[in-house]
This record gives C-alpha cells, sequence and structure tokens, in this order.
C-alpha cells in the first residue's frame, strides 16, 4: 500500500529506536515518513505541549540524518495514543512503535500501547526494541491462513528492500503420546511428513513470484512460537500475522503472535490483512 510509514514518538528511548528503525526503512524502501506524538499524559499540563513538541522536533531530526532525502512530517495530537495510532494505521504503509514508553515499566518487555495498536491496527505493526547485529535475515512464520499471507507480502517486500534472505519457518507441535502407543508413532510421523509437504508446495508460488529474493523454507516439529522464537536468534526482522488458521475470529491477536511479541528482542511486524476491520 502506498503511504508514509508512522512512527509513534514520545522522547522514550524505545521510541527513538523506532524512530531509527522507521527512517532506515524509510530510506530503503523510498517512503515518505510521519512522525507524530501524541499529548495524552499532559493535556491541560503547564509545558506539556511544549515537552511533546520538542520531543516531536527532536525525532524529526534524527530522522532526517539517517534518511535525509525523505519527505518527513510530524503531527502533534491531542487524545487516546492508543485509539489515535490505529487511526493512523489505517492510511499508513507501516504503523512503527518502541516496545514500551515512558509510562511503561521497566521491567515489561512489550507495553500497554505497543500490544492494544499490535492488535487492533491496520496492516503492518512494527514494534522495536532497539539496535542488535545484522545478520541480512527476514523471518517469516506461514501456515497457509489469510492473516499469514499478508504477513507472507510484507516479509517479501522487506527482504528485498534489505537485499536479505528470507527464511519462512512453518510448524507443528505433535500430540505427546503414551509410551504404550508407540503403534501410532509411525503415524504421527507421516503425518509431519504429509503436512511439510503441503507446507512446502504453498511456499512454491511465493519463490516463483519472487525469484529476485532468496528464500529458504524450514519445517519444524514443535510449537510455532517456540519455533519463531528460537528462529529469531539470527534474524535482522522477524514477521507474523496476527493469527493464524487455529486462531479464533474474535481474538484480535493469536497465541503465537502474543508470544513472539513478548518473548523475541528482535523487531517484530505484526501484519493484519488489510480489507479486515480494524
Amino acid at each position: 500500500m502506498a503511504g508514509r510509514i508512522v512512527v509513534g514518538v514520545d522522547g522514550s528511548a524505545p521510541a527513538t529506536a523506532a524512530v531509527e528503525w522507521a527512517a532506515d526503512d524509510a530510506r530503503r524502501r523510498n517512503l515518505g515518513l510521519r512522525l507524530v506524538h501524541v499529548c495524552e499524559q499532559w493535556p491541560h499540563a503547564v509545558g506539556g505541549t511544549k515537552y511533546c513538541a520538542g520531543a516531536l522536533e527532536a525525532a524529526a531530526d534524527r530522522a532526517r540524518r539517517i534518511a535525509p532525502g525523505a519527505d518527513i512530517v510530524t503531527d502533534l495530537l491531542a487524545g487516546n495514543v492508543i485509539e489515535d495510532l490505529v487511526r493512523e494505521s489505517r492510511t499508513a504503509d507501516s504503523t512503527v512503535l518502541g516496545s514500551r514508553g515512558l509510562g511503561g515499566f521497566s521491567g515489561m518487555v512489550l507495553g500497554s500501547v505497543g500490544m492494544g495498536v499490535a492488535g487492533h491496527g491496520a496492516g503492518p505493526v512494527v514494534i522495536v526494541r532497539g539496535a542488535g547485529p545484522v545478520h541480512g535475515r527476514v523471518l517469516v512464520g506461514y501456515d497457509g491462513s489469510e492473516h499469514s499471507d499478508a504477513a507472507m507480502r510484507y516479509a517479501f517486500e522487506q527482504a528485498r528492500a534489505r537485499k536479505a534472505q528470507l527464511h519462512v519457518v512453518y510448524a507443528w507441535e505433535m500430540p505427546i503420546l503414551s509410551p504404550y502407543a508407540s503403534a501410532y508413532s509411525n503415524l504421527v510421523e507421516e503425518a509431519f511428513e504429509e503436512e511439510s509437504r503441503k507446507a512446502r508446495e504453498r511456499v512454491v508460488p511465493w519463490r516463483e513470484k519472487n525469484p529476485d529474493v532468496e528464500c529458504i523454507d524450514e519445517g519444524l516439529c514443535e510449537h510455532p512460537a517456540a519455533a519463531l522464537i528460537r528462529a529469531s536468534e539470527s534474524a535482522d526482522l522477524v514477521v507474523v500475522g496476527t493469527r493464524g488458521m487455529g486462531g479464533f475470529a474474535s481474538a484480535v491477536l493469536g497465541s503465537v503472535s502474543h508470544a513472539v511479541l513478548h518473548h523475541v528482542h528482535c523487531p517484530v511486524a505484526v501484519v493484519r490483512p488489510r480489507e479486515e476491520e480494524s
């Protein structure tokens, strides 16, 4: 989707990391950048608006240094930060946030704003925790669902822009059998092989449509969240859908995306299909 990358700004260190990530992404993908500060904490306090404006301008200066040619705009809003950022996401290419803001507890991995926007935002919502080593690899979880299709599109776009390898992971957790159920072990193994074959076949059209991106795929016999968390140790970005085939229609975030958001320490993109109501 054409549009600017929207970044939530509040002057915190995680928000600064989000600005840096988004500016780098804007530079790579030749997109504009929209920096938004929702002045929710001090709506009527003396000096509150001045602080918000200062934090916004400092973020813009930082973004200009990273992406000097990008079209960068800023906006100071007053309202509810989650509601405003969810609304912004509907016309954005993607929405980028730090893992937690000024109001977050230091021990929390992910703040309420990040969780709220990731759960209700439209399109890709990227949660950034800080800079790490560059591995040249984008990781995506794929199960063939509509949500994972949206994740795959964004993952290929990111891998192409980064000139990185795309690593597609599909995983299933097999049932734990009693020691006396050895007769079923062959059936379980056959079921896993069949699921792996189907998953590999689902990846083939993606690889054919994107021949310029190096793409590898891997089937694993473990919980999908555990597989992605482990594989993320050598990834620059993890991409997941908001929920997969096992998700309830009413759930805003599935168990896999929820676990990845809380346990993966590289940037995570949670992608909701655009046509779905936010």
